[in-house]
């Protein structure tokens, strides 16, 4: 699990950051959280490709998060893309997406399938899933949890040994959680293999105020991403526009008992971030800024963190 922000501003980019969008790299796919104007460019820039892009979550229906879907998709024709890609967002999406789509001449080389997501409502894939969280915004809006399966656990190499089992592929399909015929005897993964381990677990904000919900649906999270679009200094405007303050973002990712906080949204009034990473930091540690291209990879919860490039 890899994380690029690809756009860390909010309302409208400035020379220094872009609008809001974030890659979340799963293997050899891609999935998109917003996808403000000028992201494919942001792909360009960075390590990833938007052609890997498979799926796109909105987290809600403001300019800055969806107007680059049109031109991105664009970008994907013009590349010989052929697979699908599928588009998910709060009430509205699905309608959108099909007025985006009438814009021009452009008739895209592949199936573009948009929905409307529910509160609470579970998207799966293939050893993994994203959860719509109710967001608290000016218009109907999302957070999102990504969240990985349980993992098997470690394999017990002296264990079977003893069980006589020879290496190679009985090995791996006992890895795998399946059971294995040795000269007819049954051996369970559960005679070699530890207890499950948890998977990985992202949580992303989107635009709202902070909420109870994110807080306990992201319990745990490996990496918390969290709106702050304003110091804690204008608090009143940040709770008028449905936006959280850098400390009100902190608190979040101290109740949720997340291990690292990325804030991310900034409003174009700051230049200089330090203001708001030293009153996170001043609640919650292990808090970062997001900057335009920043990666961060996400290991197993036992392993060690990746981020690059340090901040």
């Amino acid at each position: 699990m890899r994380v690029i922000f690809l756009g860390t501003g909010g309302s409208l980019p400035t020379p220094q950051r872009n609008v809001s969008a974030m890659a979340v790299q799963m293997g050899s796919e891609i999935l998109l959280f917003d996808c403000g104007e000028g992201t494919q460019r942001q792909f360009m820039l960075s390590s990833a490709s938007f052609m890997k892009v498979s799926c796109i979550f909105i987290t809600h229906l403001h300019g800055d998060h969806f107007l680059g879907i049109p031109a991105m998709l664009q970008s994907m024709s013009f590349s010989g893309r052929d697979r699908p890609v599928r588009i998910f967002g709060p009430a509205g999406t699905e309608e959108t997406v099909k007025v985006m789509l009438t814009l021009g001449y452009f008739k895209p080389g592949f199936d573009i399938v948009a929905s409307d997501l529910c509160e609470n409502e579970v998207v799966p894939f293939p050893g993994y899933h994203v959860l719509a969280v109710p967001a608290d915004h000016t218009v109907p809006a999302f957070s999102y949890v990504l969240e990985e399966d349980p993992r098997p656990g470690k394999f017990n190499l002296e264990r079977a040994k003893e069980l006589g089992i020879p290496e190679g592929p009985l090995f791996r399909r006992l890895q795998e959680g399946k059971a294995v015929d040795l000269e007819g005897r049954r051996i369970d993964p559960e005679m070699v293999l530890g207890p499950r381990r948890r998977g990985r677990k992202l949580g992303i904000s989107g635009d709202t105020r902070p909420t109870e919900s994110l807080a306990e649906v992201a319990k745990g999270a490996d990496l918390l991403v969290h709106e702050a679009t304003l110091h804690s200094s204008l608090r009143n405007e940040a709770r008028e526009y449905g936006h959280s303050t850098a400390l009100e973002a902190a608190e979040v990712a101290l109740k949720a008992g997340a291990k690292l906080l990325y804030l991310y949204h900034f409003s174009n009034r700051y230049d200089d971030l330090t203001p708001l990473i030293e009153e996170a930091r001043g609640v919650f540690p292990n808090t970062h800024v997001a900057e335009d291209l920043t990666s961060v990879q996400v290991n197993p919860p036992e392993e060690e963190w990746n981020r690059e490039p340090k901040d």
